[in-house]
């Protein structure tokens, strides 16, 4: 009997159909000599402190650099402290339970570092000796499963892997615990989270803001002369630009007494445009944002979604390449899209196919975003947007190049040089899939040098320099994608020029990370640090903690570990001293956290703490105290004035705009209840709402 591990149930479904596994069980599946089961994610991770025997965040603790790690269930969050998940134990018994029947295990986790981590951390976890071999796949096909039965990789064969994830996990742990502690334990008051990617990420969004806040706009002015030839009209600009616009105004003087402009030189260039290559994670999440509002987390769980519905290859990839045997199988996905309602008419016609895309040494674990040939009917709006994005690009990537004739004209008038620049589309190749033009193109006339031709017109025209614009999302994982551009360690820069800040599969979790823990907010397509993400950056702005080459030297020797190049104690070895020193500059930073001008209100409830103001809530920073004051009453966000009312008072002036259950519009002063709840106090002789029809 042989086992097999998922990662999750509906890809443990879709093997054990093709194993013939068909008899379901409480948690597996069996039959044909196998018994299918399955993880639910990260079952099994590194413990928490307080199993290490660190009840509370205390300065003499730090830092927590344990001699051996622990592996635990999962916990969830129950009210302040955390218990193990019920469903994870639960499944753990049965992934157990199969594993003491079967004579091998066949890995069947995610094809990647964190699949490996998930069955790796379960097999130790759980004392398991059994044999192992595993199953590599890019799509869960019919076809590719089956084939992946057939062709069973030896488990040992990615130990490196699992190297590589083991460090990542336990390196994210101590510097992630340590530094949290650390700067929780410096302020004084209230819980504030870093990390080894999240950290940097956040200095990358204060900073755009700052900049951007901080940016002093200058006027400067242009010179621009107009013309026209063969009943086109041609605008040309001086080739100098002035911050001073009395210096504008001589040359335009200059160019309005000549007349006219002599054509000194006619440069046309022939240009290749080569197509876009096919999609990974990120590259995807980044157009899904730009072109259809899609968050990253939003594109990556829709992606997923298509996955297993078996309409896409594996989505979490970081390459943009495809092996040769897979671009043999290109041509049939192609016929596939002769049935597409928008694609159908370009894919008939689609030969020969552009192989640019095709690099055996640039595919990593998996290769880029394809389709799978199978029928994508029935699919959501959103879902279908996604599906479309990865099909066009496929028809994108593998159509002939784009060809342009980009032509430059130098004018001279009065020793005034001036120019003007055209590009036309001469065969549009791989911008017919989408019908995409140029953004700037513009056919100039025939000009011959030696030319003289009339000015019509001659103005100068006043510009102010603006700052760079916050980030949006797409920028975001962009600045994250390509964060080592500006390293000095060639080595350190090479590969973040590679891999970036996080991962492809990781950066939008680390996104959605800042957005929950309320340090960055979105801000329409904008994404903006909030006053407590400013507060977090304001200290640790210049401290290792944020500095964007930790992360380069992480996955520089995290890929090197994965190589077998280098040793991953000798790496986390220095992590546990660089986790030291980060702790210790943490603990020791003279600049605190101040979120608020004034410091906060004394609690009401507990007599010892100070009520702090966030986003969304006023809490109180005693640890036993928990009084929580939520800003959205009823539809009504509270402003600071009215919470701090509400503390030092009992209760609010009046305040209008509540909603209640019903929809309808009530006002009342808001009261703190004995219990310390929020609570309405209605005005005399004035008509108001039914207990029942309040929203409370």
């Amino acid at each position: 009997m042989k086992a097999i591990l998922a990662e999750k149930p509906s890809m443990a479904k879709e093997i054990a159909r093709i194993a013939g596994a068909t008899k379901r069980q409480d948690g597996y599946l069996e039959g044909n000599g196998y018994v299918v089961t399955w993880a639910l994610g990260h079952l099994i991770g590194l413990a928490m402190p307080d199993e290490y025997g660190y009840q509370s965040f205390q300065k003499e603790n730090l830092p927590i650099l344990p001699a051996e790690f622990i592996l635990t269930p999962r916990n969830i969050k129950a009210g302040k402290s955390y218990q193990f998940d019920k469903r994870a134990l639960q499944q753990l018994e049965v992934i157990e339970s199969v594993f003491n029947r079967c004579s091998q295990i066949i890995v069947a986790t995610d094809a990647g570092r964190e699949g490996e981590l998930i069955f790796r951390y379960i097999y130790n976890y759980l004392g398991c000796k059994k044999p192992f071999s595993r199953l590599w796949i890019n799509s869960l096909t019919d076809k590719a499963i089956r084939e992946g039965l057939n062709n069973l990789k030896d488990g040992h064969d990615y130990d490196n892997l699992y190297r590589a994830a083991k460090a990542r996990s336990e390196s994210d742990w101590l510097v992630g615990i340590n530094a949290t502690q650390a700067i929780t334990v410096n302020a004084g008051h209230c819980l504030y989270s870093l990390g080894r990617v999240q950290t940097p990420t956040l200095r990358m969004v204060c900073k755009r803001l700052l900049e951007n806040k901080n940016f002093v706009s200058k006027p400067y002015w242009v010179v621009e002369a107009e013309l026209e030839k063969d009943g086109l009209a041609v605008k040309a600009l001086a080739v100098s630009e002035f911050e001073d616009e009395e210096k504008a105004k001589q040359v335009l003087q200059l160019i309005r007494d000549s007349e006219q402009l002599n054509v000194a030189v006619v440069k046309t260039k022939r240009r290749t445009e080569k197509p876009p290559l096919l999609y990974d994670l990120t590259t995807l999440q980044k157009d899904a944002n730009s072109k259809l509002g899609f968050s990253a987390a939003q594109t990556l769980s829709i992606a997923q979604k298509l996955y297993q519905d078996k309409l896409i290859t594996y989505p979490r990839t970081g390459s943009r390449f495809i092996p040769r045997d897979v671009f043999d199988e290109i041509r049939s996905l192609i016929i596939v899209l002769k049935q597409h309602p928008a694609l159908g008419d370009y894919a008939k016609n689609l030969n020969p196919l552009n192989n640019h895309c095709v690099n055996d040494g640039k595919v990593t674990d998996h290769h880029a975003l394809l389709i799978t040939g199978n029928e994508s009917e029935g699919l959501k709006k959103e879902e279908l947007a996604i599906y479309d994005m990865i099909a066009g690009r496929i028809l994108e990537a593998f159509s002939p190049n784009c060809q342009k004739e980009i032509t430059q004209v130098g004018f001279n008038c009065n020793g005034i040089e001036l120019k003007a620049n055209g590009t036309v589309i001469t065969t549009k190749g791989w911008r017919a899939v989408l019908n995409i033009g140029e953004e700037n193109e513009m056919a100039l006339p025939e000009f011959s040098e030696g030319e003289q031709l009339p000015i019509i017109r001659a103005e100068i025209l006043k510009r102010q320099t603006k700052p760079k614009p916050l980030l949006t999302e797409a920028a975001l994982l962009s600045a994250m994608e390509s964060a080592g551009k500006e390293l000095e360690n060639e080595d350190y820069r090479k590969s973040l020029n590679d891999v970036g800040i996080g991962t492809p599969a990781t950066r939008a979790s680390i996104i959605e990370t800042l957005l929950t823990r309320e340090y960055i907010k979105r801000q329409g397509k904008s994404l903006a640090p909030t006053e407590k993400g400013l507060a977090v950056y304001a200290v640790v702005k210049d401290m290792k903690i944020a500095d964007v080459e930790m992360t380069g030297n992480w996955e520089f020797d995290l890929a090197r570990i994965e190589q077998g190049a280098i040793d991953a104690g000798t790496f986390l070895r220095g992590i546990r001293q660089y986790t030291t020193q980060i702790t210790e500059e943490l603990l020791q930073s003279k600049r605190k956290i101040e979120i608020n001008d004034t410091p906060g209100v004394v609690c009401p409830k507990c007599k010892k703490g100070k009520v702090f103001f966030y986003s969304k809530v006023a809490k109180c920073d005693h640890a036993d105290c928990g009084l929580v004051i939520f800003r959205n009453v009823c539809g009504k966000i509270l402003t600071d004035a009215q919470i701090g009312q509400l503390l030092c008072s009992g209760k609010t002036s009046e305040i209008k705009g509540f909603k209640s259950k019903k929809d309808n519009t009530f006002n009342a002063i808001l009261v703190l209840k004995e219990d310390f709840k929020t609570g309405f106090e209605f005005v005399p002789d004035r008509k108001s709402l039914t207990r029942n029809d309040t929203c409370n």
